[in-house]
C-alpha cells in the first residue's frame, strides 16, 4: 500500500517525465501494454509506449512540452502542472487517481494554462507500481452527441 503522500509524488515523477520529454524515466513509471484515450489526439484508444515515445523523442528534437500551449520552445518559457480535486483510490494493488491537471506555460503573450481531466490507473506489478491506462477528457462542456452536416 502507498500513503497519499507516496503516491502524489509517483504522480510528480511520472509526469515530469512526460514533459521533461524523458522516455526512460517514463518506462520506469509506465507498463509497457499501456492503454489510453488522449480526446484531443484521436477519438480512438491508443494501445502501448511507440505512441508516446515517438511524441517525447519529437518534442524533445524541437524543444516543446506536451500539453502545452505555448509559442516559444521550453527552453524559452517555463512549463509547470498542478493537479486540481486530486482523489485517490488504493484497492489492495490499483491505485486511482483521477484530477484536472493544469498545464501552465510562459509565452511572449504571458502565462497560458491548458487543462483537461484525467484518470490514471496504476497497478503494483512485484513492488514496482506502473501506469496501466489514461482517460482524458475536456474540461469544458462537451456535447454528448457529434455535430451534424
Amino acid at each position: 500500500m502507498k500513503t497519499p503522500e507516496q503516491v502524489i509524488e509517483f504522480l510528480k515523477e511520472h509526469l515530469n517525465a512526460i514533459l521533461e520529454n524523458d522516455i526512460d524515466k517514463y518506462h520506469t513509471t509506465t507498463h509497457e501494454d499501456l492503454t489510453l484515450y488522449e480526446w484531443w489526439v484521436t477519438p480512438h484508444r491508443i494501445d502501448g509506449l511507440p505512441f508516446h515515445d515517438f511524441m517525447m523523442t519529437e518534442n524533445a528534437r524541437i524543444g516543446q512540452v506536451f500539453g502545452a500551449e505555448k509559442d516559444t520552445s521550453a527552453a524559452e518559457a517555463g512549463t509547470r502542472f498542478d493537479l486540481s480535486n486530486l482523489k485517490i483510490q488504493q484497492f489492495e494493488n490499483t491505485i486511482i487517481a483521477s484530477y484536472t491537471i493544469l498545464v501552465s506555460s510562459g509565452t511572449e503573450d504571458g502565462v497560458k494554462v491548458a487543462s483537461h481531466n484525467e484518470t490514471r490507473v496504476i497497478v503494483n506489478f512485484d513492488g514496482q507500481w506502473k501506469v496501466v491506462h489514461v482517460h482524458k477528457s475536456p474540461t469544458w462542456q462537451a456535447p454528448h452527441m457529434p455535430p451534424t452536416s
